[in-house]
């Protein structure tokens, strides 16, 4: 990254942006690993596994994951309707991104716990 010419810099931005906009925000994430963890859910599952969330929040949220690719809604014909969201094959392509993160949390969190002990 050093070097880098203006617009160099400028699409690195512009890109930033569009995955902040797509995967951005405190819960996204949170959702899309915890079906990648636990696999197809229902709503209430859903909003079970992912602690504080809103129903609201929850809802909003899986309407972004779904129009940006990530999760697919699937309504089963029955009485009463049922509803699961799972994730899309698309969803595959954050895998390294999930797992850079996650380890990049312990890490920082052993580095913090390490500070407030010395």
């Amino acid at each position: 990254m050093e070097n880098m010419t203006h617009t160099e810099c400028e699409r690195g931005i512009a890109a930033l942006e569009d995955a902040l906009y797509a995967i951005g925000g405190k819960w996204k994430l949170r959702i899309i690993n915890a079906l990648r963890e636990s696999g197809k859910k229902r709503f209430n599952e859903l909003q079970r596994l992912v602690k504080g969330i809103s129903p609201r929040v929850l809802s909003n949220e899986l309407k972004e994951l779904e129009m940006n690719g990530f999760v697919k809604r699937i309504v089963h014909a029955q009485s009463p309707v049922l509803v699961e969201y799972e994730l899309t094959e698309y969803s595959d392509t954050l895998k390294d991104v999930l797992c850079s993160l996650i380890q990049w949390g312990q890490d920082h969190r052993e580095r913090v716990k390490g500070m407030l002990h010395t």
